[in-house]
């Protein structure tokens, strides 16, 4: 039986990716925000919540960004 080996920790384009999910996330938060004036009662909870969420991630990510970065410049040593 063969093992499947991992693929290498490739870091090379983290910061970018992670700054593209930083901006798609702002877009979904700007879009819900314009749905909020045709939604009510549950369906604004659930859109405000959501939102909520996101902008929490948004700090994670950027947290995530700024570790990346750091990483970038010391050459990814461990």
């Amino acid at each position: 039986m063969a093992w499947n080996q991992p693929n290498k920790d490739n870091r090379n384009d983290n910061v970018e990716k992670l700054q593209d999910m930083v901006q798609n996330t702002i877009e979904n938060i700007e879009k819900a925000e314009e749905s909020l004036a045709f939604s009510d009662g549950v369906q604004r909870e659930q859109i405000e919540a959501k939102n909520e969420r996101r902008r929490e991630s948004l700090e994670s990510f950027r947290s995530e960004i700024q570790d990346e970065s750091e990483a970038r410049q010391n050459g990814y040593q461990e």
